[in-house]
């Protein structure tokens, strides 16, 4: 493969630091190289330096791209996203506009169980092809890896079904998928009245199956009391962690129930969306695996989608020493935007993150939310290839122009897989 040097460029933001997720400070370091350039070589990043001198030593058979004195990220990392779903919900939407809650649309038999039903008459093909039109919209985003949930087929048939076709994206694409087991994200219509029974059914049926296939790296669960109390939360993660799985979990969205006390107890990954944490849910997730922390994700923009105002306490959480991450949470209910571009003016317009930290929470940080944060998140020597050319020449216009797309060029293991505009 022919070595690539991406040159010119106004911000080489590298992201380069400690081996581990960043915290309070440290968010705000972003290690940009002024006029820097790197040097790629199979698939891998060789080398980054001031373009001056990396230049001059470039090898003979390079092919060089001009950035156009723009701005070069890491790839976005994505890691709270449910891309795999058949219909739309804009019918609720509508509702909504008219005055009718999230929750009440849900109680009538809408949101997720109105998704579950489209999505278990679709067939794997069907699911596959909308699936990818939307891993078109991430990259269009400067987004190149995504945790994807399942949670909308609720039976073991549908739900292997869902993560087949995370599988297969994940084959047939540039965009990488790190799959995530979400059976426990509501209880299904034949099921209501009976949730205990199906808890046991995610547990004795689903989860080995899942395991057996190899179809997931993660466990996540809804942990609200309408959907899967802190008792059953338990009973579901621990039967996960049991036979290998990592731990995330839907936590203190709706209401403060005690998830993320049960994400500290457990030594989740992650715990995600905390929009009524408290004080001392900070604090257990801050104490939490051996004081490294369960690492929040944090998603604006289905507060934002939903209408309403609490957005999660980000500056406390920083305070506490978390290592904070940002998400989309791109589903056909309450966040239908593949954008973190979006999510990065919402971080700071809402919740008082600098440009900075949001871009460290949705890079490195994500990364490591993830597992991956030795391979992607940064642009640093023996890391992957995934960077994106920003149509900017400061890293913060990114969120501060809002509703554009800036990704200029997009490059996942070393090779073009989206372009703006094409040359010629």
């Amino acid at each position: 493969m022919t070595p690539l040097a991406v040159v010119n460029c106004g911000q080489l933001v590298t992201l380069a630091g400690p081996a581990r997720g960043r915290v309070r400070e440290e968010l705000r370091k972003l290690s940009i190289i002024e006029h820097g350039a790197m040097l790629i070589r199979n698939g891998a990043i060789e080398r980054v330096g001031p373009h001056a001198t990396l230049t001059s030593q470039l090898p003979a058979d390079c092919e060089v791209l001009d950035a156009g004195n723009r701005v070069v990220l890491p790839g976005f990392v994505d890691a709270h996203t449910h891309p795999v779903f058949a219909g739309t919900r804009v019918d609720e939407f509508e509702q909504r506009t008219a005055g009718a809650t999230y929750e009440e649309i849900g109680a009538a038999g809408g949101g997720i169980r109105s998704t579950v039903r489209k999505t278990r008459a679709a067939s794997e093909d069907e699911l596959f092809q909308v699936a990818e039109r939307r891993a078109a919209w991430f990259l269009q985003n400067g987004t190149t890896t995504v945790e994807a949930k399942s949670g909308y087929g609720l039976s073991l048939e549908d739900e292997l079904k869902m993560l087949r076709v995370i599988r297969r994206l994940n084959s047939a694409g540039p965009l990488h998928y790190v799959s995530t087991f979400l059976g426990a994200h509501e209880v299904p219509d034949e099921y209501r009245g009976r949730a205990s029974e199906y808890v046991d059914l995610v547990i004795d049926e689903m989860l080995p199956c899942v395991r057996r296939e190899q179809l997931a790296e993660y466990c996540d669960v809804f942990c609200e009391p309408s959907a899967f109390d802190v008792s059953s939360s338990r009973k579901i993660l621990q039967a996960a962690k049991a036979l290998g799985f990592g731990i995330r979990m839907h936590a203190d969205q709706l209401t403060r129930s005690g998830a993320s006390q049960l994400a500290a107890e457990l030594g989740a990954a992650t715990a995600d969306h905390l929009e009524q944490v408290d004080e001392p849910g900070i604090r257990a997730l801050a104490q939490a695996r051996g004081g490294a922390g369960v690492q929040p994700v944090l998603l604006p923009a289905s507060v934002y989608c939903l209408g309403r105002h609490k957005f999660p306490p980000a500056r406390q959480m920083i305070e506490a020493g978390l290592a904070i991450v940002l998400a989309t949470d791109f589903n056909p209910g309450s966040s239908p935007t593949p954008s973190i571009p979006f999510v990065l003016s919402l971080a700071s317009t809402q919740m008082r993150m600098t440009p900075a930290e949001a871009i460290t929470a949705t890079t490195i940080n994500a990364a490591y939310s993830l597992g991956r944060g030795g391979r992607i998140g940064s642009l640093e020597p023996g890391k992957r290839a995934d960077f994106v050319v920003h149509d900017c020449t400061d890293y913060r216009e990114i969120s501060y122009f809002v509703g554009v797309e800036s990704a200029h060029t997009v490059y996942i293991d070393g090779q073009c897989v989206y372009r703006k505009h094409c040359d010629g």
